[in-house]
């Protein structure tokens, strides 16, 4: 390819980058953790709300009750089951009217148990929603809710992504069996960032393009599925997730006629051997056209959605309505598509495909960051050898104040606000508006900081923070263990989250002490050094003694342009 060519394909790849590098880490690093939903969800759940789960046919009398006495629970419910028991809970949501269908901010929660005698108790009972915020920011890239507009804009940007990906591969192509393992470690340290960029970039690609496709996809798969279900399946394939209207004219179904628990599970096992139910979600089960959808996963199958596939059952006749969505039992077609929903939520596999998924998203993540790094070198203006000491372009400082400032502190907003989930419960009532609270205060904190101080100077100071806040997500756990009466927990089954976070703050705080050297003895014509201005020749003696650092280095002395160095 001719190098006019390449150097067109580098501006888009670089500019497209540049656009959606910060929005785009914060979607990995929260879509990293987003991996272990369920080991987060327990970590952060109070023991005291856990209940002992029962034969799985003696929540069919608390069934019966609340939805004669309930009209909130008609519309529909979900039962969760454990280990083959159920969990002897109702839950359900009530939404505000117009409320966006992926929005849970503004939903009220609502349990039904059983009371004294055959009584029904109903409670409000806000959940914290913390591992779905988390999951909120993966999904819109940073935004606070996640509704129609932000969708969009979280599909503009991974457009933006997809045409960075392609651009990038085309630019490494012409030297790409020569360069892709090469790992220059010289004096050039630009050189070895740019290597260390593309060899990521390149081997983790196949997990890159899957990723920015179905996040297109995702974004308007509304529309999409609108536009298919009228001119291809004529207005039918929508009706398995649909909730019929009640008819006027039609009296409501006895609830008492429905089918136990137990048998319509047994129903999809039969459908899918091997399937693993673990929700029971009822809608309109006293309306004309019930339906209950049987959740759950199969070990060798693939699951549609994050929260698995299901069975779509009439809960008085048994019938088996669908299996389009059922893991293990999906037509060839059905199984085409959901292989991209599993393959964007790791909803397959066993153990390995999770921990893979975790540490492609944490690269993915320092892959934005490196990018926007490397665009800032690229374009410092370096002292020359007797020269004047250059003054730095105004949007250089800017882009580096806020990748230091937007990239540190979604780490720091995300470790705080789940450490505070051994502690918010019992003391606040919406602990939901306080996670959200916590994460995006420090958010804004820390990037204002960076605009104020500069990245040089904000840098250290963040990195620690980012690691103290991370630190506190095992501290938390240690003091509820040695404090019983703190009121926070610690829970030995789930050592491994602690574990993890507490090697993230040992990491963090190693960058951040190399990163704390580096803007105290870096040479003074860097954006990412505070080093009192000195003569070239106290520079070169300096430089002699100085480490090599994580952050970008100065130019070159020879005059050939914006490099790394030692």
């Amino acid at each position: 390819m001719r190098t006019e060519h390449i150097r067109a394909y580098k501006s888009v790849h670089t500019w497209a980058g540049i656009l959606s590098g910060l929005a785009l880490f914060i979607a990995f690093y929260a879509g990293a953790l987003t991996v272990f939903k369920e080991p987060l969800r327990r970590w952060s759940t109070p023991p005291a709300t856990l209940v002992q789960p029962v034969p799985m046919d003696a929540v069919q009398p608390l069934i019966v009750q609340t939805l004669m006495t309930t009209p909130a629970a008609a519309r529909g419910f979900t039962l969760k089951i454990e280990g083959g028991q159920a969990i002897p809970r109702l839950e359900w949501q009530v939404r505000a009217p117009g409320a966006d269908d992926h929005d849970e901010s503004t939903a009220r929660h609502y349990v039904a148990t059983t009371g004294d005698g055959d009584s029904v108790r109903v409670a409000e009972r806000p959940p914290s929603r913390l591992v779905e915020f988390i999951d909120v920011l993966h999904r819109v890239v940073g935004l606070p809710v996640d509704s129609d507009p932000n969708r969009w804009i979280m599909g503009v940007i991974c457009v933006l992504y997809t045409v960075a990906l392609v651009s990038g591969v085309v630019v490494v192509l012409p030297s790409l069996v020569k360069d892709l393992f090469a790992m220059r470690t010289g004096r050039n340290r630009k050189r070895m960032w740019l290597d260390a960029h593309n060899a990521v970039g390149i081997v983790s690609l196949p997990f890159h393009i899957v990723m920015a496709l179905s996040a297109v996809v995702f974004a308007y798969h509304d529309q999409i599925y609108t536009v298919q279900d009228r001119f291809v399946h004529e207005g039918a394939w929508a009706q398995a997730f649909s909730r019929p209207a009640a008819s006027a004219d039609t009296p409501p179904r006895n609830p008492a006629d429905m089918l136990m628990p137990s048998r319509l599970v047994q129903i999809a096992r039969e459908a899918s051997p091997g399937f693993r139910p673990h929700e029971l979600q009822y809608a309109q089960p006293m309306g004309p056209r019930p339906v209950v959808r049987v959740w759950g996963r199969h070990p060798e199958g693939v699951s549609p959605r994050a929260l698995g596939g299901f069975a779509a059952i009439d809960p008085y006749s048994g019938k088996l309505l669908s299996t389009d969505y059922l893991s293990g039992a999906q037509s060839t077609p059905n199984l085409f598509i959901s292989s991209f929903f599993a393959l964007h939520m790791a909803s397959f596999g066993g153990t390995v495909v999770p921990w893979l998924y975790f540490l492609l998203g944490l690269a993915g993540a320092w892959l934005f960051y490196s990018g926007n790094l490397l665009w800032v070198e690229t374009r410092r203006k370096a002292r020359r050898k007797g020269g004047e000491m250059p003054v730095q372009r105004r949007d250089t400082a800017l882009m580096a104040a806020a990748t230091v400032g937007v990239c540190l502190g979604c780490i720091a907003g995300v470790s705080l606000t789940l450490a505070a989930a051994k502690w918010l419960p019992g003391r606040v009532h919406d602990m939901a508006a306080w996670h959200v609270g916590i994460y995006y205060a420090v958010f804004f904190a820390c990037t204002v900081w960076a605009f104020m101080r500069g990245a040089a100077r904000a840098a250290a100071p963040l990195l620690w923070l980012a690691a103290a806040c991370t630190l506190a997500i095992p501290a938390s756990s240690v003091l509820g263990w040695l404090l019983p009466d703190s009121d926070a927990w610690g829970d030995s089954a789930l050592w491994g989250v602690d574990a993890t976070a507490l090697i993230g703050a040992l990491a963090l705080a190693w960058i951040a002490h190399v990163t704390a050297r580096r803007v105290r003895v870096g040479p003074p014509d860097s954006v990412w050094s505070v080093a009192p201005r000195v003569s070239a020749e106290n520079r070169t003696m300096q430089s002699q003694d100085r480490l090599p650092a994580l952050t970008l280095r100065p130019a070159s002395e020879r005059g050939r342009g914006p490099e790394m160095s030692d």
